[in-house]
């Protein structure tokens, strides 16, 4: 194999690693926004059936949404991560792992502390 044929062949590598970085990139962001649906639906349930008696059943059910939400985000972080971890990007800018573990970091306290509002303040 020549070399130029050799450097063609890697730099299609190159490029289809890049492809999968970023498609990669994509599913962790689709997680995320199926994560912030279901905080959403637990919020819209709670404001919905708020005179539902007894109360502690929709604090019940958005608290289901809420933990199902924190699992989402962890599930996409360490999936996104270990991804990562095995790829290398090579033209393309891609997110940190670190950033990632920041932003589920945020996602997941925030959503633990809308769980305990709802609850002690609602």
């Amino acid at each position: 194999m020549s070399d130029d044929s050799h450097d063609l062949a890697k730099e299609r590598t190159d490029f289809a690693e890049d492809r999968t970085v970023l498609a990669h990139e994509r599913s962790f962001a689709g997680w995320v926004r199926t994560g912030m649906a279901c905080v959403g639906i637990a919020l819209g349930f709670t404001a919905l059936f708020q005179a539902l008696e007894p109360v502690w059943v929709p604090k019940a059910i958005a608290t289901a949404f809420l933990l199902i939400a924190v699992f989402i985000f962890w599930s996409a972080e360490r999936r996104a991560c270990g991804i990562l971890a095995r790829l290398e990007s090579h033209t393309v800018v891609t997110l940190k792992p670190v950033r990632i573990r920041l932003l589920t970091g945020a996602l997941m306290v925030t959503t633990l502390a809308l769980t305990g509002t709802i609850w002690w303040l609602a």
